[in-house]
């Protein structure tokens, strides 16, 4: 039986050569670091995975000397490690970067692929075009769907939420580029927890005068379920929410009260998260979206198993130094491949090379710092011009 013995950590880099953020921040450098699990066991096999390494050294005792394919038993038991502590926020990453290791391990020690494993009918996963894009000009916005245009995509979303009136005219600049696929692109907008009811209530009405959104993103507080709910039965377009609750029972109060018409869950979290939560969205007849897969195959190889999936979201075509990923992006979406695992490579000879200093999705002007937009009106300030 083959047994998990240790762990090592890499740190890479990912250039998304251009600035990216959202309406709570953004990092002018582009360059984000990418922490690396390396899952090791006693007969030379290892998984990796991509995310956060939080906490780690307090998870892996629940791994050590097990077989590594038993995931999902696994995950139960890093899951109850955390009992008393508790699994949420960052914590909940750490652990989710070991589940996906977990994942690649196990469709390496079974000769598949991922998305076979886990029992998918085809390698095809629909995407959307994603450019993290508030801080590009209106020239950059273009040049960045256009080029996602190029490899077939037909849907597109903008971060905002700032100015009603800057979100219309940048819709509309997205929609002209992705025309080149279809006569009436799906365009979504992320405001990114910024608003309260009455102010999305507001904002919303006036684009939904001009434009149809598909969904509006993360429009109030993730915990907010009885505001999710006013908020989708006051406007047309679907409400997606979900990427940064960690853990399934954060799930359960957004669900029951009907609150959520585009259920999402973050990459970072992990393969039996999204597993867990797309089977609760699924018996609801709700449909599913991963966000943030750059670097993060081993989710869309389970986006490709489950029968509700809606579209996958599409950061960047590239990828960090040292990793290579067995995929392609065509026909609007991502193809995979049919490397063992989750077809995620590592040279980790070129990471420990490394010598690039570069920004972090934690730094004060960071995406993930709140903004404190308390006061937000319909009309704010406008998103910088460069």
């Amino acid at each position: 039986m083959m047994k998990i013995t240790g762990f090592h950590t890499l740190t890479s880099y990912q250039d998304w050569e251009r600035p990216i953020g959202d309406a709570n921040g953004v990092i002018e450098s582009g360059i984000t670091e990418v922490p690396i699990v390396v899952l090791e066991t006693d007969e030379g096999v290892s998984g990796y995975a991509t995310g956060s390494v939080h906490d780690i050294d307090r998870i892996f005792p629940a791994l050590e000397g097990q077989d590594p394919r038993g995931v999902v038993g696994l995950y139960d038991r890093m899951l109850g490690r955390l009992f008393k502590s508790g699994h949420g926020g960052a914590t909940f990453g750490g652990l989710g970067t070991l589940d996906t290791a977990l994942w690649d391990l196990k469709a390496k020690i079974a000769q598949e692929p991922l998305w076979r494993l886990l029992g998918a009918h085809d390698r095809y996963v629909a995407g959307y075009a994603s450019g993290l894009d508030i801080a590009l000009n209106d020239d950059e916005l273009a040049a960045f769907y256009r080029s996602l245009a190029e490899r077939g995509f037909s849907s597109g979303k903008l971060k905002g939420g700032r100015d009603v009136a800057t979100d219309l005219r940048r819709l509309r600049i997205i929609a002209d580029e992705l025309r080149a696929n279809s006569a009436s692109p799906a365009l979504m907008l992320d405001a990114n927890e910024t608003w309260n009811v009455k102010q999305a209530v507001r904002y919303l009405h006036t684009v939904e005068e001009s434009i149809e959104l598909t969904w509006i993103e993360e429009p109030l507080s993730r915990w907010d379920a009885a505001g999710h709910a006013r908020l989708s039965s006051a406007i047309r377009a679907g409400v997606a929410t979900g990427e940064n609750l960690t853990g399934l029972e954060q799930y359960r109060p957004l669900l029951d009260a009907g609150a959520v018409d585009v259920v999402q869950a973050g990459a970072v979290w992990g393969v039996t998260h999204f597993l867990r939560v797309s089977a609760a969205a699924h018996s609801r007849d709700l449909p599913m979206s991963p966000v943030g897969l750059s670097a993060n195959p081993a989710v869309t190889h389970a986006a490709a198993a489950i029968p509700n999936h809606l579209a996958a979201e599409v950061q960047h075509l590239g990828t960090p130094i040292g990793i290579s990923l067995d995929q392609e992006f065509a026909d609007g979406g991502i193809v995979l491949g049919d490397e063992p695992g989750s077809g995620i490579r590592v040279d980790e000879a070129a990471i420990i090379a490394l010598t690039t200093n570069g920004g972090t999705w934690q730094t004060p002007t960071g995406p993930h710092i709140r903004s404190g937009r308390a006061g937000l009106s319909l009309v704010a300030d406008s998103p910088r011009s460069r």
